[in-house]
């Protein structure tokens, strides 16, 4: 099994308390899904929208942490799949993907320090 992270990306939601309330549910179900199956390694936790960017040689640090505000990254999850194919197949139950926003699945890289 290698790791994987998902990177949920998607728009600020102004929804109603009922709506917030169903899609939590949605995303539990799915969590719990993948929990009982063996694929989280690490739950992960939802990301403040505010932040900062330390950047170049210069180390200058601006406001952040996105370039536009319709690409926010709003949590990430840390999976254990059999290859890429099988961690993009587990992101496709992803809530997020209902309101138009994008699960990014990328690999894990191992370091040996």
């Amino acid at each position: 099994m290698s790791e994987f992270v998902f990177l949920y990306r998607g728009k600020d939601w102004t929804t109603s308390p009922a709506e917030m309330q169903q899609r939590m549910q949605k995303w539990s179900a799915w969590m719990k899904e993948l929990c009982a199956k063996g694929h989280v390694k690490d739950p992960g936790h939802p990301l403040e929208r505010t932040g900062k960017i330390v950047e170049g040689k210069q180390k200058a640090v601006v406001d952040g942490p996105f370039a536009e505000a319709k690409d926010v990254i709003g949590g990430y999850t840390i999976i254990e799949a059999e290859d890429l194919a099988h961690a993009v197949e587990l992101s496709k139950g992803c809530p997020i993907l209902d309101g138009g926003g994008a699960v990014e699945v990328r690999p894990i890289m191992k370091l040996s320090l």
